[in-house]
């Protein structure tokens, strides 16, 4: 399983690309672009916990959502929502979007 750091870098805790998803991710958990590297962490360590949903395939690979609760970097914990794809070209299972999930 491969979590781009990208993901986060550039989209999920960057104010300037989403700052809705940025700042509902600040403010239910706690993280943002300085400690990003926690929350990669953080989903690596519990997605085995969870039940992957089945969630199509388009002919890149089959799409899977996992949703899953997550205690932050300030305590709190929350539902995140992953998304992940089973890449057919690279053979990898690699995360593609991730959000709070209300």
């Amino acid at each position: 399983m491969r979590i781009p750091a990208e993901k986060f870098t550039q989209y999920a805790l960057n104010y300037a690309k989403d700052y809705d998803k940025a700042l509902a991710f600040e403010l239910a958990l706690g993280y943002n672009m300085d400690n990003f590297q926690l929350l990669i962490d953080n989903i690596h360590e519990h997605i085995s916990q969870y039940e992957a949903t089945p969630k199509g395939d388009l002919g890149f690979g089959m799409k899977y959502e996992v949703i899953m609760q997550i205690t932050g970097a300030n305590g709190k914990t929350a539902k995140v929502l992953t998304a992940w794809i089973d890449d057919v070209k690279t053979r990898e299972m690699r995360l593609t979007n991730a959000y709070i999930d209300k």
